[in-house]
This record gives structure tokens, C-alpha cells and sequence, in this order.
């Protein structure tokens, strides 16, 4: 049986992929290197410093670790500047209905991202208070495709990793969720079609006793 229900943060539960795509833009764009939504999509998932990493790759660039860390920062403070307005409306389809409805019935609800800003996301679109656990980017030591921050997530909710969900978007998240030994449902990405458990284009669709049957 099912007890523990473990999220992505975004592009699972809240659309924010909008806000970093035009934070790392206006960077990519400083450091001239070209950069579009095709190559944002290698960014899905992982964590902010990864994602630079990745960005610089693409470039072939490479720069000091100060202005590294003041890349890293700078991005958070566009992003940070293009949520301040963030509420429920910004949730994803048939997310505040499903998770109140589990929350109800008493399953253990968890948040699994590599956001260092899922605490603030979370209380500003008024949904924090269903979650048993956050685990976000800044009580990782290792992000995602590592599967540490699922593995920390299902014990924050006191169950074994065969008792618990997880839902990704980002091929990173399907990987680490993989390797930690989890059941993981893919969210509205095509691209993770092939490699996740099950399938559904938004959490609208998924229902939990028929998945429980198949498993």
C-alpha cells in the first residue's frame, strides 16, 4: 500500500518554469552565450549551481569561483523578484484538489525538490501546511540525479521507500527517484514518457487505488 506521496516542486506541482527560463536567459544573455527553451529544458531539475555549471558548459566558458557565486546569487534575486506576486492560481492543474483529497485521507504528503526556494513557494501559494516534509536544495548535499533528497524525504515521513510515490517532471528527477528505489510517476513532460513508472499530463488524472492495483 501506498502511504507516502513525495513531489517535485516545480513543473509537478507549481509553474514556475516560465520565471527561471527568463532568469537564466538574461544571464546566458550577458555571457553571450545563445541560449533558448530547448536548452533550458537540460536545466529541469537540477540545482541552481548544476544548472549554471551546465549553461557555462554550453558556452564553453569558464569563469572564476567568485563570480561564479555571484552568478548563482544574482539569478536567485531575478527569480525571487519574478515570484513575489506567485499564489494558488499559479498552481498546475488538479494539483490543490488531489493533494487536499490525500491530505483527508491521510496519506503522508512530501515535498522532494532542488529549489532553495520551496519553503517560500509553497507558503505563498497557501499549501505548505499539507506537507508532512520539505526537503529542498539547501538540505542536500548532493542534488539531483542523486536520489538523497527522495531518500530524506521518505524519512522525514517515517516510511520505507517501497511505501511511497514520487512525482517528476525533470529526467534528473526520474533518475534519482530510479535510484533510490522508488515508484515514480511522470508529470506532463513527454520527454519522461519512456523512462518513468506511469504517465499523466497533469495530476488531475492520476488516481492512486487503480496505480495501487497495477503495482
Amino acid at each position: 500500500m501506498i502511504k507516502g506521496l513525495i513531489f517535485d516542486l516545480d513543473g509537478v506541482l507549481v509553474s514556475t518554469e516560465t520565471n527561471h527560463y527568463v532568469a537564466w536567459k538574461l544571464i546566458a544573455d550577458e555571457l553571450k552565450i545563445p541560449f533558448t527553451e530547448k536548452e533550458n529544458e537540460k536545466l529541469k531539475g537540477l540545482s541552481r549551481a548544476d544548472s549554471l555549471s551546465a549553461l557555462l558548459d554550453l558556452g564553453k566558458r569558464s569563469i572564476s569561483h567568485l563570480k561564479f557565486k555571484t552568478i548563482l546569487d544574482y539569478k536567485n534575486k531575478i527569480y525571487l523578484k519574478s515570484i513575489e506576486k506567485i499564489n494558488q492560481s499559479n498552481l498546475l492543474p488538479g494539483v490543490l484538489e488531489f493533494i487536499k483529497e490525500k491530505h483527508e485521507k491521510n496519506h503522508l504528503l512530501a515535498v522532494g525538490s532542488s529549489s532553495r526556494n520551496a519553503h517560500f513557494i509553497l507558503k505563498k501559494t497557501k499549501i505548505d501546511h499539507f506537507f508532512t516534509c520539505v526537503i529542498d536544495g539547501n538540505m542536500v548535499k548532493k542534488p539531483k540525479p542523486d536520489p538523497e533528497v527522495f531518500i530524506n524525504a521518505s524519512s522525514g515521513l517515517g516510511l520505507p521507500r517501497s511505501e511511497c510515490l514520487v512525482f517528476e517532471d525533470a529526467e534528473s528527477g526520474v533518475i534519482a527517484a530510479k535510484k533510490g528505489g522508488f515508484h515514480v510517476i511522470g508529470v506532463g513532460n513527454l520527454k519522461i514518457k519512456d523512462s518513468c513508472d506511469y504517465f499523466i499530463k497533469n495530476m488531475g488524472e492520476f488516481d492512486l487505488s487503480s496505480y495501487e492495483e497495477s503495482i
